[in-house]
């Protein structure tokens, strides 16, 4: 983005613009500021001061000034939408939608495992009654629901005694007894 001071047509960059002084070859402003986002500028100038970008920038490499640029504009904008917290405050939103949203997909992911895993248990139970042999036409024990004998297992993190738990170990819930 390094620009000469002014464009073909000899306008000034916009932090000389808005400071109406004529734009020099060697301005500091010009590569950063260009004349068709004067907002920008004056944005940096309001929270910030033309003076003190020009010695952050002095202090800078030149490598370095555009991305400087960039977030004292970042900070500058978000200044004046929010003049407390400015980017910490958007900062701490998405943060918070960020943790929002992970314990929302944990809670989606330990469904899709209780549902996978009923299915499982469901299959297997079809399977083993459909090879027995149930003289006089008894209905099969199954019927599209699990008998109540059966037992159930379910990761730690989902017991409510170990849920700081969360290594999918598959243990027997509290009061039931048999084997897996």
């Amino acid at each position: 983005m390094a620009s000469s001071s002014t464009t073909i047509l000899g306008s000034p960059c916009a932090a000389c613009k808005f400071l109406r002084r004529k734009c020099m070859p060697g301005c500091i402003f010009a590569p950063y500021f260009s004349p068709e986002e004067p907002q920008k500028f004056i944005n940096v100038h309001k929270v910030f001061g033309a003076s003190n970008v020009t010695k952050l920038l002095n202090e800078l490499l030149p490598s370095q000034r555009e991305d400087a640029v960039n977030s004292l504009a970042y900070e500058a904008e978000a200044r004046i939408k929010d003049p407390i917290y400015g980017c910490v405050g958007a900062i701490s939103v998405l943060q918070r939608q960020v943790q929002r949203l992970q314990k929302e997909l944990e809670a989606t992911r330990a469904e899709l495992l209780r549902y996978a895993y009923v299915e499982h248990r469901s299959t297997n139970f079809s399977t083993i009654s459909s090879r027995l042999h149930y003289p006089y036409d008894l209905p099969s024990p199954t019927h599209g629901l699990l008998p109540s004998f059966t037992n159930y297992y379910l990761p730690r993190s989902w017991n409510a005694s170990t849920s700081n738990s969360s290594t999918g170990e598959f243990i027997q819930r509290e009061g039931e007894e048999g084997s897996m």
